[in-house]
């Protein structure tokens, strides 16, 4: 018989390019509660989960300047983990654009840790290169390109919720087709085809987190029948990503400038998501720049 949720002792193996976020992460999941180590040499990992005493989750951060890195010995590590008794194994990947990381290091002025001769540019290329089958094997992927530190730190603090027990958490965006998909979305949904508070000029300032934007969007005939059938397949696609041991789900709404309808449509449905028990996070991706893109047209 499998042994119950509550006695497994969960480890989350943290890992992602330079300058991703890995270190911020870390810092999260250690203020959360999880027994952080950064770049313990793999070799060691057995001693560390064998010991005895008080039974903490653990976080280990891992990148190309471990010693006994490579694509292989990640790849075998994790699949060890995950048969080991007792543990509950997920790899959280943090990824980011390579012209936000170029940025990134530029601003900074860090020397790229694969990139001795001072070009970041190739470094980054090398650790994508790198790091690509284990981003495809990630239990939990958070894109940073977008997110400042206190976005990160909302990421994190809900996809690891310390307790031991697996869940799935549900996160609700909206955005702009303006700026593009987002990254690392599981669905998406276009709500372009609602009637558009921009064209009233009382309502075009405001976003759809206002209540006059959200009765204007919900008025529109088809509203009402798109969010039912959106909510009817996440709660039908919900429970089965549950059971297969998935962490989280991503769903997208999307319109054109990202401030009315895609924003409204993402709020009514984390509120129905939530009223059925399940664990949402909401963010909405226009809203939350500092500079943000002109309302819809």
């Amino acid at each position: 018989m499998p042994e119950p949720a509550q006695s497994l002792r969960r480890f989350v193996l943290v890992t992602g390019p330079s300058g991703a976020g890995r270190s911020s992460a870390l810092n999260v999941l250690e203020d959360a509660g999880f027994e952080v180590i950064d770049n313990l040499p793999m070799r060691l990992l057995p001693i560390l989960l064998d010991e005895t005493g008080e039974i903490r989750p653990i976080a280990l951060g891992i990148d190309p300047r471990n010693r006994d890195f490579s694509t292989n010995a990640v790849l075998d590590l994790l699949g060890g983990l995950s048969a080991r008794p007792g543990l509950a194994a997920e790899l959280l990947y943090l990824d980011c654009s390579t012209d936000v990381l170029l940025r990134r290091f530029s601003e900074t002025r860090r020397r790229h840790p694969l990139a001795p001769e001072d070009r970041p540019a190739e470094g980054i290329r090398r650790e994508k290169d790198l790091l690509h089958a284990i981003r495809a094997r990630a239990d939990v992927l958070i894109d940073t390109t977008d997110l400042n530190v206190h976005q990160l730190r909302t990421e994190v603090e809900h996809w690891f919720a310390v307790g031991g027990s697996h869940h799935l958490a549900v996160s609700v965006q909206s955005f702009s087709y303006k700026r593009g998909l987002p990254r690392s979305v599981d669905m998406v949904y276009d709500c372009r085809f609602l009637n558009n508070p921009y064209w009233e000029p009382s309502l075009r300032g405001r976003n759809g987190k206002d209540p006059l934007v959200a009765g204007y969007v919900a008025k529109d005939s088809r509203f009402a029948p798109f969010a039912a059938k959106v909510l009817e397949l996440s709660l039908l696609i919900l429970p089965a990503c549950q059971e297969e041991g998935k962490s989280h789900l991503a769903v997208a709404f999307g319109c054109t400038g990202g401030q009315h309808r895609s924003v409204a449509m993402a709020e009514e449905h984390a509120l129905r998501l939530a009223e059925h028990g399940w664990q949402v996070s909401i963010r909405h991706r226009e809203l939350d720049r500092e500079t943000p893109e002109e309302a819809d047209t």
